[in-house]
């Protein structure tokens, strides 16, 4: 099937750049658990703090280890008594110059922590200032999913919490073919679906637990950002306390739905939605195949099929109705402020 403004040789060549990174991080890691710590940080600014969300959800299935998640720019004037020498702290920019990322890493190093993490090029002023940095130019989601994995996973590898790690990561050498498979699936309902909403004043997406993150990013980082969509991301335990009372037959409401165990919440609104506007969209990760890849490790690749259907595959057709490029922009990155 065709895919609009879809590459697919790229987006496969790029796959693979992208897993070959896999020794490059394991000798780090590796490295690095070698040594005394105690707890790991990861510092994000938008949509890099929720792809790094995912991440340390399903680390938390593993491990009790101290994984905090932080905002970059909350970093900078919060109490940080929780990071130590024995903290790993890591970070990412695929740009490299992320004013806030850049803020909280000369922070550390003025802490005298040392930071690790991705750029896309050596040329970028992050790279300068991380500790043995790892360059990856591919920008997708799902590339920065993988590459995270790679950090937190190994991570709790070398703890005894996830001895599944290598088979896992393994498998992910098919994560990119499959997940192809499901843009091809979706690209249908992607088309039928902007068609209908691209242009409605207010739309509410809910989610939860592992795919928080990736609902969160489409509708701030994508619609909010690139399409100047009007959005509300509530989780779907928090719907029933407040946005409720918005739903009727003018707004549209997408359900998205996971495989973890915060799916019953997701089931609760989906029930709702369904008797209170006819304007319900469900999306749920069940629905798509992983070719290649076991049933145990779903959960951990499903922010990546959520990835593949929003950000890929809907935003492409959002562009094409509402006939606002997802490139331009009228604030973000245009000067300082």
């Amino acid at each position: 099937m065709a895919l609009r403004n879809f590459k697919m040789e790229k987006y496969l060549k790029d796959g693979e750049k992208t897993y070959s990174l896999r020794s490059e991080i394991e000798t780090l890691i590796d490295k690095l658990t070698a040594g005394d710590y105690d707890s790991v940080c990861l510092l994000g600014i938008g949509g890099t703090w929720a792809e790094w969300y995912p991440v340390t959800e399903v680390a938390k299935k593993y491990t009790d280890l101290p994984i905090y998640l932080e905002n970059a720019a909350e970093f900078m004037v919060k109490d940080k008594k929780h990071i130590t020498d024995k903290t790993l702290i890591f970070t990412s920019s695929a740009s490299g110059d992320t004013k806030e990322i850049l803020n909280a890493v000369k922070l550390c190093k003025e802490m005298g922590l040392n930071v690790y993490g991705f750029t896309k090029d050596e040329t970028t002023p992050l790279a300068e200032l991380l500790t043995d940095p790892i360059y990856n130019a591919c920008g997708d989601c799902e590339h920065s999913y993988l590459i995270y994995y790679f950090v937190v996973l190994r991570i709790l590898k070398n703890r005894g919490d996830f001895p599944q790690y290598d088979r896992w990561a393994d498998q992910m050498k098919n994560i990119f073919k499959a997940l192809v498979a499901v843009r091809e699936k979706f690209e249908p309902q992607a088309a039928e679906i902007a068609k209908k909403y691209a242009l409605e004043p207010y739309t509410m997406f809910t989610g939860s637990g592992v795919l928080w993150g990736e609902t969160y990013l489409f509708t701030m980082c994508i619609l909010e950002e690139m399409q100047w969509v009007r959005t509300k991301a509530v989780t779907s335990a928090d719907f029933f306390h407040g946005p409720l009372e918005l739903v009727d037959d003018r707004v549209p409401v997408f359900v998205i739905k996971g495989e973890d165990e915060y799916r019953p919440l997701d089931e609760r609104v989906e029930r709702f939605v369904k008797e209170h506007t006819k304007k319900a969209v469900i999306i749920d990760t069940k629905d798509y195949v992983l070719e290649g890849i076991d049933d145990d490790f779903r959960v951990i690749c499903s922010p990546m099929i959520i990835t593949a259907i929003l950000t890929e595959r809907l935003a492409i057709h959002y562009e094409l109705n509402t006939g606002h490029s997802l490139e331009f922009r009228r604030y973000y990155r245009q000067f300082q402020y």
